[in-house]
């Protein structure tokens, strides 16, 4: 039985036109035109208005590793309600076990370099994120617009590259079978070479959120 802050293959795949990304490393997931382009929008308007400096949890010594804007989104905003219930009918995790959807915005030559989402249990910070709501499960993101070039999300490990289109959503289990990370999640948001890149991400938790 799935715990509560987790999602599976089952699930997923039920989704109509959901595609798995065939590769034994990791569970890779992706569904085009999961959001329609009105809700894109009001999420974007969002992200411009709260958008700051983004940062990493760990800090590794390189100014550059991250160069986007990020914010968090209030979840009494109505898009960001939809959006909320529209991952729900999708992944079947409980809410609770959800952080806060985070927006992204990526300016030309912007990046976040090749990185993973659940936290490094040798790190100075692991204790301090993960005492109260533990590791990150599954991470959710979805392209707001279509950049005119540049901006793709390559999954190193695997050689698999995404470019972004409005709507696309893409999802990926953040652990191996037996709980620990899974270093073949590694994946790097590229430059983006000519207009703006607006992203959402959605991340769960073993243990409630908070």
């Amino acid at each position: 039985m799935l715990n509560p802050g987790e999602s599976s293959a089952e699930i997923l795949k039920a989704w109509p036109g959901m595609r798995h990304a065939p590769n034994p490393r990791l569970e890779l997931f992706t569904a085009p035109g999961f959001l329609p382009p009105e809700l894109c929008e009001e999420l974007m308007h969002l992200i411009d208005i709260k958008r700051r400096p983004s940062t990493i949890a760990d800090p590794n010594g390189d100014d550059y590793f991250r160069t986007s804007e990020t914010c968090d989104l209030e979840a009494n905003e109505p898009a960001v309600a939809e959006l909320e219930k529209r991952l729900y009918e999708l992944n079947r995790i409980d809410p609770a076990h959800g952080e806060p959807i985070q927006g992204q915005r990526y300016e030309v030559g912007q990046e976040f370099k090749a990185h993973t989402d659940y936290f490094e249990t040798n790190s100075s910070d692991y204790d301090k994120f993960c005492s109260v709501a533990g590791q990150r499960t599954w991470t959710f993101m979805i392209y707001l617009n279509t950049v005119e070039s540049g901006g793709a999300t390559r999954f190193k490990v695997i050689k698999k590259t995404f470019q972004p289109e409005q709507g696309r959503l893409l999802a990926w289990n953040n652990r191996r079978a037996d709980g620990t990370g899974n270093a073949a999640t590694l994946h790097h948001a590229m430059k983006v070479r000519k207009g703006l890149k607006y992203v959402i991400t959605k991340w769960y938790r073993e243990r409630p959120w908070g």
